[in-house]
């Protein structure tokens, strides 16, 4: 018998498969297709201190291979989603979820992250500094060691929870950025977010989506982050949640060689509902072939 556990900050997950934020909305969702205690966990949709609307449409691309996305954090405000978005959750859903949050000045960060950190329902608290779609402070934190240290302190001040800062694939060295997070005191790393991308549609010589540019995620982006998971873990002693292009149980096993305790499964969710649910049937299967015992035991196994 195979064991598929695994533990994020003393936080022990059933299996290591959890839906990406901004791919599984609030979860409940996706519960008429399939029983979503079955997930590790998941993270739910991107939350600011305000409502917002989002960036003007068209914001969705298809690629070869994935897609392009410019939603712009599009959700109901963070008093919203206590009020609102997290009982009708619990309804469905029995295990606490990740609370993804977002912001545009250090105040926002430590707002909703504060709100969120008091929830019982919210086991890891996962900070966004990487959102290449927004105007401003998304991207912007998550460009220097310096800045994206500061929202981690900032955050981490304000909460008990384990906070997880997850890291834009945009930059020059995303290991410097990584180490500058854990020696501000992070718990861990998510990573990566999707890279920035573009197309042109060739009938009217114009980008496609409204804001000329968005995230690119899907299984071209795989191997990017599979090399940047597997430098950040040699360069940092806190556990990495991986996520990029993750489409099977194969890939989650890869990506766990590669150094990540954890996997997210982004774009997969947007094609097939139940992406998820699939990857975790087939990975005791998966784990036998390849004569795995225990997760835990293959963490980092790619650098032996």
């Amino acid at each position: 018998m195979v064991n598929t556990r695994v533990n994020l900050s003393g936080w022990e997950l059933d299996n290591p498969v959890i839906p990406a934020s901004g791919t599984f909305g609030f979860g409940y969702e996706f519960a008429h297709w399939y029983d979503i205690n079955e997930l590790g966990t998941f993270s739910f949709k991107g939350t600011t201190r305000d409502a917002r609307f989002g960036n003007p449409t068209p914001r969705i691309a298809e690629c070869t291979a994935g897609m392009i996305n410019s939603v712009g954090l599009q959700n109901p405000g963070v008093d919203a989603v206590i009020a609102n978005e997290l009982p009708k959750l619990k309804e469905c859903f029995h295990k606490q979820v990740i609370a993804n949050v977002s912001g545009f000045s250090l105040a926002e960060y430590i707002e909703c992250a504060e709100k969120l950190d008091k929830e019982e329902q919210v086991g890891l608290i996962e900070v966004n500094v990487s959102c290449p779609n927004v105007h401003g402070g998304g991207m912007s934190f998550g460009t220097s060691p310096e800045s994206a240290a500061e929202v981690t302190r900032a955050v981490k001040n304000v909460c008990k929870k384990p906070v997880y800062i997850k890291l834009s694939p945009n930059v020059t060295d995303i290991v410097s950025i990584a180490k500058a997070c854990e020696d501000a005191g992070a718990d861990g790393i998510s990573m990566i977010n999707t890279l920035l991308g573009m197309r042109i549609d060739l009938k009217t010589q114009k980008p496609v989506i409204a804001n000329k540019m968005g995230g690119f995620s899907g299984s071209a982006i795989f191997p990017v982050a599979v090399r940047m998971v597997y430098q950040v873990y040699n360069a940092v002693k806190i556990p990495i949640i991986g996520m990029g292009g993750v489409q099977s149980a194969e890939d989650v096993i890869e990506m766990m060689l590669a150094g990540a305790t954890a996997v997210q499964v982004g774009a997969a969710n947007l094609i097939d509902p139940c992406a998820c649910k699939n990857i975790i049937d087939a990975l005791p299967a998966v784990m036998a072939k390849y004569h795995i015992n225990n997760l835990t035991d293959i963490i980092g196994g790619a650098h032996v």
